[in-house]
């Protein structure tokens, strides 16, 4: 059950977990996993490249002839087997994107947050009358104090959409300096994020949106 808290860290209510985060999503692994997997292959530039033996420049003299020296016979000193020679297999610039379909994403992330909202890693955060703009109120909100903010637990604090020129601009400015505190909110929420993250901070507005979406998805589906 997710404790309700205020700008200065004082508990003002206790939330029931909604419903589609207290439902047992333990045999999601496999599509978490399939999310996750997505997720960070598709943030790869794909640009690595190496050089073949065709493609080094130089080499195109034997070394040495092929019998009576005693030494190995060579044909090129791009060969593999030669410092700045070509590269075997070497990778060359491609796509690691990767597909998956949009309802085991979607369950993916249900999956997700249920493992937090299970674990008693979910704080929500009421913005009635909110002003936290200072990096040091929100160390001191999220880890008690600054100091502790260096060593505390990594946080993913959540804002709504809707809030994005209010509230979530002054939790962006406060949590940059933060290196344990990501801020995001709920429509770039990814799998990636919430498993990476050992703590979840929603403000009340995130906590409802993201509630009645997956409550609406489930309807639809059922």
């Amino acid at each position: 059950m997710p404790a309700v808290i205020d700008s200065t860290g004082a508990t003002v209510r206790d939330e029931s977990v909604p419903a589609a985060f207290a439902a047992d999503l333990g045999t999601k692994r496999n599509a978490m996993f399939r999310a996750v997997f997505r997720e960070l292959a598709n943030q790869r530039a794909g640009t690595a490249s190496t050089l073949r033996r065709d493609e080094v420049r130089g080499g195109g003299r034997k070394p040495w002839r092929q019998k009576g020296t005693g030494r190995a016979r060579q044909g090129s000193i791009r060969s593999p087997q030669w410092t700045h020679g070509g590269v075997v297999f070497g990778p060359k610039p491609r796509s690691y994107e990767t597909s998956l379909n949009k309802k085991e994403r979607h369950v993916a992330l249900q999956a997700a947050l249920a493992d937090r909202f299970q674990n008693d890693c979910v704080t929500v955060l009421a913005t009635e009358n909110f002003n936290l703009s200072k990096t040091r109120d929100l160390a001191a909100l999220l880890f008690g104090s600054a100091r502790a903010a260096k060593r505390g637990d990594k946080t993913l604090v959540v804002y709504a959409a809707d809030q994005a020129t209010g509230v979530g601009q002054q939790l962006e400015r406060a949590g940059r300096n933060l290196a344990r505190v990501g801020v995001t909110h709920v429509g770039a929420l990814d799998v990636k994020d919430v498993l990476g993250y050992a703590r979840l901070l929603l403000t009340d507005a995130a906590f409802a949106a993201l509630a009645k979406a997956f409550e609406e998805t489930n309807h639809a589906s059922a």
